[in-house]
């Protein structure tokens, strides 16, 4: 009951991510499928793992980028419509802007260390109760 009611309030209070999760989860639905949590898991064959709402898009079977995913999740449940500008928008420039790469590898900076992805460990593992030491 926990987990519908979880999903149906991403559903309503997300919608937008959510929307795009589901586009991509249908545009991928040759790649093996699986559930974590609450959430729809698909194993893409990209170089990185994303969560958009309800839908975690693996390309990392470790068992602690599902904690980070999830902690994603989570955030989208919290912050629902502002999620994409104030968590995924960023998230995504800090991983693929090679300005953003240049710089964390110049400054050994870790890619785990801005904040929607530190805040989504430590909120993946306060829901899970699962270890998350990504850095």
């Amino acid at each position: 009951m926990k987990r519908f009611l979880f999903r149906l309030w991403q559903w309503i209070w997300g919608f937008p991510q959510n929307l795009v999760g589901a586009i991509l989860w249908l545009t991928h639905r040759n790649c093996p499928r699986g559930q974590y949590r609450s959430c729809s898991v698909t194993f893409w064959n990209q170089r990185g793992s994303m969560s958009l709402g309800n839908f975690l898009f693996m390309g990392s079977d470790n068992p602690e980028v599902f904690v980070h995913e999830f902690g994603h999740c989570i955030q989208s449940a919290l912050l629902g419509p502002l999620y994409l500008p104030v968590m995924g928008l960023p998230s995504f420039l800090w991983c693929n802007l090679p300005f953003c790469r240049r710089l964390r590898r110049e400054k050994g900076i870790s890619y785990y260390a801005f904040y929607p992805e530190s805040t989504a460990n430590s909120l993946g593992m306060l829901a899970t109760g699962e270890q998350c030491h990504l850095q």
